[in-house]
């Protein structure tokens, strides 16, 4: 109970002390924590994103990294977001919908036209709007990263239909609108956290997941699963947070230098997951996997449904509508929803 009660003043003790430090040597750190391997794209961006801050600002504004969970699983980076212990963190939508209702739409299956009409979605005014549904958790979102398209690996049955996940335990991440998409396709979705997930399907606990190309290799997942079915049936992006006791602390000028590299590190991040992408399938094939490339017209069909189970939601299926009929000239059916926020 006492250690419970110390806790607060201790966090509060670290915070104030930093920024002591910070203000004797001139300059501010930013902790950023993720859990990605140091080879990922994203990874890479965020590194970027560093080096850009600490340029642009004359290293008044530095952001040290901590990969690999150093810090801590997605779930426990937000956490410690929240009550301000750590800056910055990189999470996946799906993860973050679990704070910010708004962001399932996100993780729809075949929500997304094509890659373009996510980034375009995402970059505009709509996008701008979706940074900022974690604000009632003490959460403000800096930008989304790509990551791709998801689709459905197993390690002993090839999947080439819908029917083919009947009976297998898929992992999902955390999230309701994974979990829905996989028992509605036939599968039994079973979340499991990404860093055990390599021991469950090596054990048999889970038939196989799904994610996309550097995620599987990075994983070295394909060492147990030989088949990757590119269904690409969600596309779920990234999203870069900070915590708003963070950005309430900085200056207007810090703010400035911040959004400056992040802005950079989007454009990097897209070139750099692109090239990851296409490596990390030549890699994959060359290490034994199938690829399939399936008919997506069954899956299409069997998820049809999906949107209209939010018709009793009708701010998240005003939200759905807007994405699906976007337009990258036209922004006039985004200002009700945006005047309302």
């Amino acid at each position: 109970m006492i250690r419970k009660r110390l806790l607060p003043a201790v966090l509060v003790i670290c915070v104030l002390s930093s920024l002591s430090c910070e203000k004797i040597l001139n300059h501010r750190s930013l902790k950023l924590a993720h859990g990605l391997p140091v080879d990922h794209p994203v990874h890479k961006s965020m590194e970027f994103m560093a080096e850009r801050c600490a340029a642009i600002s004359d290293g008044k504004l530095r952001i040290d990294i901590y990969p690999n969970e150093q810090l801590g699983r997605e779930r426990e980076a937000v956490e410690l977001l929240q009550i301000g212990s750590i800056a910055i963190t990189k999470v996946s939508a799906a993860v973050l919908e679990n704070f910010a209702p708004k962001l399932r739409v996100l993780g729809l299956p075949y929500i997304w036209r094509d890659r373009q009409h996510q980034f375009d979605v995402l970059d505009g005014p709509l996008g701008e709007l979706l940074l900022e549904a974690p604000s009632d958790y003490r959460l403000r979102g800096l930008c989304f990263y790509d990551a791709g398209f998801r689709s459905f690996y197993t390690t002993n049955k090839a999947v080439r239909s819908p029917e083919d996940l009947s009976g297998l335990k898929i992992r999902v991440q955390k999230s309701k609108t994974a979990t829905d998409m996989v028992n509605i396709l036939g599968g039994s979705a079973t979340p499991i956290d990404w860093g055990e997930l390599y021991s469950a399907l090596q054990q048999g606990v889970v038939d196989g997941a799904e994610n996309n190309p550097p995620s599987l290799e990075s994983s070295r997942h394909y060492e147990i699963c030989k088949y990757y079915t590119l269904n690409e049936h969600t596309a779920v992006p990234d999203v870069l947070l900070i915590s708003t006791r963070w950005w309430e602390l900085l200056s207007e000028q810090e703010r400035e230098w911040l959004m400056a590299a992040v802005k950079e590190s989007v454009a990097f991040e897209r070139i750099a997951w692109a090239e990851a992408e296409q490596k990390s399938l030549e890699k994959i094939k060359a290490a034994g996997v199938e690829i399939i490339y399936p008919d997506k017209t069954p899956f299409l069909e069997k998820l049809s449904g999906t949107f209209e189970q939010y018709r009793s939601e009708p701010e998240l299926y005003d939200l759905i509508q807007k994405i699906q009929t976007f337009q990258p000239d036209s922004t006039a059916s985004l200002r009700p929803l945006t005047e309302n926020r």
